[in-house]
C-alpha cells in the first residue's frame, strides 16, 4: 500500500548550501565542497497530520516524508514496527527515571541496517537499477542482500574476510555475490567505490548514499508514534561510520519541524575506546582516521564515512559521545540478556555499556528518560555472545540422575 502525496525533496550540502534538485542523477558527495550530502524533504503541517493519522503497518506509513516516487511497490517485508520497551528493571539499576529499549535486531535480517537498505533499494528501483553494491563489516551487506532478493534484485557485496562467520552465511543463504577482502571494512569500502565508478553501479554504502540516512531517520519517527508523540531526554547509539546517529538525528529534527513533537533528544555517540573517532573529533574539532580494533565489528571504523554529518547532528543536539572499553561492551551482552530480555550482537551491546558508564560517572542526570537503541540481534556474532558469559556461568554437564541431584541442591 502506498501513498499518493507526493514528497518534495532535493539534495542539499549542510557544510556549503549546495543543492541539487530531485532528479534521476545518482548524487553522493556535494558538487562543491565533496562531503557528504543530505536529502532536504518539503514539511508541511499536512503531512505530519496524515502521519499521524495513518495506520498503515511498518514502512509504508511514512511515505510522506520519503524521497519515493509515488506509486512505487512496497517492498514485501515487514521493515519497521520494532518493540520499545519501557525496562523497569534498567531504571532501577541505573537510577534513571526512565530507561527504554528499541529493539531493532527484530527486522528481517535481524538488524536495523534494513531501514537503510529498504530506502536505497527503493531509490535503485525508481532508477530503472537492477543491481547494487555495498561495502559492509556484515550487517548492511546481510540487509541489502536479504532485502534484495525480496524484490528480485542483484546484490554486489564486499566485506572483510574476518566479518564473523553468521553474517557471511546470511549473505550467501540470500544470494548475494560476496567479495571477501583481504584487509579491513576500510579497504572494501574504498573497494566497492573503486567498482561503483569502474562499472556505473548503485552503490548503497553506509555514509555514502544519503538515501540510507532517509531509512534510518524512520526509526525516530517509530519511537515518537510509541511513545505517544513525545520523545525521551537522551538517545544513545553505537556509533561506528556515523550514518545511524546522524539518521535517527534527522528524524528527530523533522518531527519537531512538522510539530509532531516538542522536543529533539540529545543525541549521545557510544563508541568503543579501539573505534572513537567520532568521539576524538567531538573533543579536538578534527575528524582523523584511528585504528579501529574493537570487538565490536559492526562499529569497526577508522575513518567515519558520515563523520561530519553526524558530529554536526550530535553538536546540534547538545550531545556529546561516552566511550566504552571492549570489556565493557562484552559485559553488557548479558546484562541487557538479564535485565530486558534482549539478546544484542557486541555493537548493540556498546550502547547499553554506555549506559551504565553514563549511569556511574553521572554523565546523565538520574532525573532523565534514556533510550538504548539495539541495532543488532545476538545472534550475529555467536562467538562474542559466549566470550560474554564464559566468566560468569556455563553450562552444568550432567546426566539424568546428577541433573536431580543437582536441582536438589540448588532449589
Amino acid at each position: 500500500m502506498t501513498s499518493s502525496l507526493s514528497p518534495g525533496w532535493r539534495h542539499r550540502c549542510p557544510f556549503c548550501n549546495w543543492t541539487e534538485p530531485d532528479t534521476d542523477a545518482i548524487v553522493y558527495t556535494c558538487g562543491s565542497c565533496g562531503k557528504n550530502v543530505e536529502i532536504e524533504m518539503v514539511l508541511s503541517r499536512e503531512i505530519a497530520r496524515r502521519l499521524k493519522d495513518s495506520r498503515i503497518p511498518g514502512m509504508d506509513r511514512w511515505r510522506p516524508v520519503l524521497p519515493i516516487r509515488p506509486g512505487t511497490p512496497a517492498i514485501p517485508l515487514l521493515i519497521g514496527d520494532t518493540p520499545l520497551y519501557d525496562s523497569a528493571a534498567l531504571a532501577k539499576d541505573t537510577g534513571f527515571s526512565r530507561v527504554l529499549v528499541k529493539d531493532d535486531g527484530r527486522l528481517p535480517s535481524a538488524s536495523f541496517k534494513d531501514r537503510a537498505s529498504a530506502v536505497a533499494i527503493l531509490r535503485a528501483m525508481n532508477l530503472g537499477r537492477k543491481t547494487i553494491v555495498a561495502a559492509s563489516t556484515g550487517n548492511a551487506a546481510a540487509s541489502l542482500a536479504c532485502l534484495s532478493a525480496a524484490v528480485g534484485l542483484r546484490a554486489l557485496i564486499f566485506l572483510p574476510a574476518a566479518a564473523p562467520e553468521a553474517k557471511i552465511a546470511q549473505l550467501l543463504v540470500f544470494g548475494a555475490t560476496v567479495f571477501a577482502v583481504d584487509g579491513t571494512y576500510d579497504d572494501a569500502f574504498d573497494l566497492s567505490v573503486e567498482a561503483t565508478r569502474t562499472f556505473g553501479l548503485f552503490n548503497r554504502n553506509t555514509g555514502l548514499n544519503p538515501f540510507t540516512r532517509e531509512g534510518k531517520k524512520l526509526c525516530a519517527y517509530e519511537i515518537a508514534m510509541q511513545m505517544n508523540w513525545s520523545v525521551p531526554d537522551y538517545v544513545l547509539i553505537a556509533t561506528g561510520d556515523g550514518n545511524i546517529i546522524s539518521g535517527v538525528a534527522k528524524g528527530f529534527f523533522e518531527l519537531k519541524t512538522l510539530g509532531l513533537t516538542r522536543a529533539v533528544p540529545r543525541m549521545i555517540a557510544a563508541q568503543s575506546v579501539k573505534s572513537n573517532a567520532i568521539a576524538r573529533a567531538l573533543k579536538t574539532g578534527t575528524l582523523k582516521p584511528v585504528n579501529a580494533t574493537t570487538v565490536a565489528d559492526s562499529i569497526s571504523v577508522s575513518l567515519p564515512r558520515d563523520g561530519d554529518i553526524a558530529i554536526d547532528c550530535i553538536r546540534r543536539s547538545r550531545g556529546f559521545a561516552i566511550e566504552v572499553s571492549d570489556r565493557e561492551i562484552l559485559s553488557a551482552i548479558p546484562y541487557l540478556a538479564r535485565k530486558a530480555g534482549v539478546f544484542a550482537e557486541p555493537a548493540a551491546a556498546c550502547a547499553v555499556a554506555a549506559l551504565r558508564k553514563a549511569a556511574r560517572s553521572r554523565l546523565i542526570p538520574k532525573r532523565a528518560s534514556v533510550l538504548c537503541l539495539i541495532s543488532g540481534n545476538g545472534l550475529k556474532d555467536i562467538k562474542s555472545a559466549k566470550s560474554s558469559v564464559q566468566k560468569i556461568s556455563k553450562a552444568i554437564p550432567v546426566t539424568r540422575k546428577t541433573a536431580l541431584q543437582t536441582l536438589e541442591r540448588i532449589l
